[in-house]
């Protein structure tokens, strides 16, 4: 199967991401517990319940696929599979918690370590973005369907750059100050970052190493659709379904027009990161 023959992923893909948002709003702001995992990680019952609806129902609907998603035991069976789904039942578990609605559930489809589709649902707003390659990129918002684009801004200091709401960095101040950037959006989800730039209201988004995989390859599949690029900070390509799912060095993400120019600029930063 090749990557032009994914619309019935996409439609399982659609559907158990809005099941999953349905059950993640039947805990919303009802004060849940919360247990932590390794690096203090939060996580709850909503992450845990959204986890099964999507596992079983890629499961059941493609039995030969491998699975990593972040609320359930890695099985290194994935590792021998072409394709494999990867997932993030709720992203922004900080921000479900915090009640800011900045939250969603992704799901993305590999082949061979590339992004290939990618499904971002935002529960609270009923917001969904979605993408499978060579097909573009879309946003299903207040009962419209809109094609998605990335914006046409050239000049590193006239883009905004949207960055993390609760990991706003020293190495991103200093990113943002060398490439003279003066707007700054504050967002939860990296599913929501990559979305404002898949629909051109925002132009650049830099993290720093603490996105997985499940963090990641939704939006990733998202923003390569829109026109977009995404690199590690030494820009590097971003692989998937990797031994060791770790933290990625860094990234960086943009409308594509100038990301070389970017990462020039951000280079005498992260020389001394970890490649």
């Amino acid at each position: 199967m090749t990557a032009s023959d994914l619309q019935h992923e996409l439609e399982v893909a659609v559907a158990l991401a809005r099941r999953a948002g349905a059950a993640i709003m039947e805990y919303y702001r009802e004060g849940v517990d919360v247990d932590y995992k390794p690096g203090d990680e939060p996580v709850t019952v909503a992450d845990r319940t959204a986890d099964g609806i999507i596992s079983s129902g890629l499961r059941s609907a493609f039995p030969g696929d491998g699975l990593l998603t972040e609320e359930s035991e890695d099985d290194a069976t994935r590792l021998q599979k072409e394709r494999v789904w990867i997932v993030d039942p709720l992203d922004g578990t900080t921000e479900f918690l915090e009640e800011t609605d900045d939250f969603v559930v992704q799901i993305a489809l590999t082949m061979r370590g590339r992004p290939v589709l990618g499904v971002v649902y935002q529960p609270v707003e009923d917001r969904l973005y979605y993408a499978r390659q060579g097909y573009g990129a879309y946003q299903e918002y207040r009962a419209l369907r809109t094609r998605l684009h990335v914006s046409a801004e050239t000049r590193p200091e006239g883009m905004c750059l949207v960055a993390s709401r609760s990991r706003y960095s020293d190495l991103i101040e200093a990113g943002r100050r060398a490439l003279g950037v003066q707007t700054v959006q504050r967002v939860g989800s990296v599913g929501l970052k990559v979305g404002l730039l898949a629909q051109g209201a925002c132009d650049l988004y830099l993290g720093t190493n603490v996105c997985k995989e499940w963090d990641l390859c939704a939006p990733h599949a998202l923003l390569l659709e829109a026109g977009g690029e995404l690199t590690d900070l030494h820009g590097e390509p971003i692989l998937y379904n990797k031994p060791e799912v770790g933290e990625c060095a860094g990234l960086v993400a943009s409308n594509g027009l100038v990301h070389a120019q970017i990462l020039e600029k951000l280079a005498p930063l992260v020389e001394r990161l970890p490649r």
